[in-house]
């Protein structure tokens, strides 16, 4: 699964990656650190990924500018949050933007796993009636 990641702690995301390839179908095609890098990427590139995991807090921008960058994508794309900071309103303030899931990074990581493998099975149930 064709995976953008937008996180500006390296720790955190080469964690990320790390954990989502060994227990997943999680293949990261890219990383931004800033809301500007990430949101030329995906014009650049609208239609060669399939995740974006988007981090709320950047070295420059938010998650949720992301998010609107994202706002147009096509039905097999998705978009989920994984951010510190998953209270009810910001679960509903991305909800609003259009994404798909809010994970918190502290206690949500299966959650975000499941998600990963749901979406995984689905793409595969899809390309092989086709």
């Amino acid at each position: 699964m064709k995976t953008y990641i937008v996180e500006d702690n390296p720790t955190i995301r080469e964690n990320l990656v790390g954990t989502l390839e060994e227990l997943t179908q999680v293949k990261p095609i890219g990383f931004a650190a800033t809301e500007d890098e990430a949101r030329q990427w995906l014009t650049a590139h609208a239609q060669d990924w399939e995740l974006v995991i988007v981090d709320l807090f950047l070295k420059q921008g938010s998650g949720l500018g992301v998010l609107q960058a994202c706002a147009t994508r096509n039905s097999w794309q998705k978009v989920v949050v994984l951010s510190n900071y998953a209270t009810a309103d910001i679960r509903q303030r991305c909800a609003q933007l259009g994404s798909d899931a809010v994970f918190d990074k502290s206690n949500e990581i299966e959650a975000l796993i499941d998600f990963c493998a749901v979406m995984a099975a689905a793409r595969a149930s899809n390309d092989n009636a086709q």
